[in-house]
């Protein structure tokens, strides 16, 4: 009888005690996912100098804003660098480093139920009866900021632009659009009419993504609806000349859109190497082209998953780990 009240207490020892480590841990978890995203809202990818401070205070006031277990949370471990989303190298990079392609601005909040720490470790009901009264529960985060890699249907307006505008008028080391000297202001650049730039660059062109078709009305849904299927770096996407003048009628103006950028515009057919943010200032339906300039720290919705060359645009802050 003895032994069975014994066996008992262990049953309840394991399934309840367990079982409230498990709440605390995921009550940890939420807290570390919300401060390390808090966090991570004050960075962006491209800028040549992140805000690791403020994005690291944010962090550790949002750790503030949970609780585990009724007891209020009110420290935490808040780092800040680069998080490379290959995971090679694996973990958090110092925020000195010059980062590659796919390191993206990252935070990583470790919250801890531990002596000294949110309470101490959490108490066991049945346990002690073992010898065990507590233990302690903790839990990471890590959220990033990156460039898009991938966008979702209905993201992209069907142009397309070409890599060489950016390896000439666009500063990698600033994350921003390099200034033209003769006019104080940001290189502006024509669409569609074949206009070259930079020693033979072609600027841009039509794109009707992964159909080879220009007629009217397939342009002028797409320029409504966008790209019917997600695109990722790697897709390739038909380029389109000779896109008729009617169509112009149909482009917004003063309007920032999100395009993808090919090696050439001036192939038929090019594979995607990155997304770009691009303000439309103007069209001219008689000489058939759109006219406007790169932009910088343009947020989408649309993307998610894999991360690119940052060219101006940016997905929200999103859990890595």
């Amino acid at each position: 009888m003895l032994f069975s009240i014994l066996a008992a207490l262990a049953v309840a020892a394991v399934s309840i005690d367990i079982g409230r480590v498990f709440v605390a841990r995921y009550e940890l978890q939420n807290a570390a996912d919300a401060a390390a995203l808090a966090g991570a809202g004050s960075l962006l990818p491209g800028n040549p100098n992140p805000k690791w401070s403020v994005a690291q205070a944010n962090a550790a006031s949002a750790v503030s804003l949970n609780s585990s277990d009724g007891v209020k949370l009110t420290t935490a471990s808040v780092q800040s660098g680069f998080w490379n989303l290959t995971g090679s190298p694996a973990g958090m990079q110092a925020s000195t480093i010059s980062p590659g392609t796919y390191d993206n601005p990252a935070v990583q909040v470790t919250v801890s139920r531990a002596a000294g720490l949110n309470g101490g470790p959490v108490s066991f009901f049945f346990a002690p009866l073992f010898g065990v009264v507590s233990g302690p529960v903790a839990a990471t985060a890590v959220a990033v900021v990156s460039a898009p890699g991938y966008v979702a249907p209905g993201g992209l307006f069907p142009v397309a632009i070409g890599k060489c505008i950016y390896d000439q008028y666009w500063d990698a080391q600033t994350g921003a659009p390099k200034v033209d000297p003769s006019t104080g202001q940001v290189y502006t650049f024509q669409f569609g009419n074949g206009q070259t730039y930079g020693g033979g660059c072609a600027a841009g062109q039509w794109t009707s993504f992964q159909t080879d078709n220009n007629d009217v009305p397939t342009v002028r849904g797409l320029i409504s609806s966008g790209n019917p299927v997600g695109l990722g770096i790697g897709d390739s996407i038909w380029i389109e000349s000779g896109v008729k003048a009617t169509i112009y009628d149909s482009v917004p103006t003063n309007t920032n859109v999100l395009i993808p950028v090919v090696q050439q515009v001036s192939s038929s057919n090019a594979a995607i190497v990155g997304f770009a943010a691009f303000r439309i200032d103007s069209v001219n339906k008689s000489g058939k082209y759109i006219q406007g300039h790169l932009i910088t720290g343009y947020k989408i919705t649309a993307g998610t998953g894999q991360s690119g060359p940052y060219y101006g645009a940016y997905v929200p802050p999103r859990l890595a780990q």
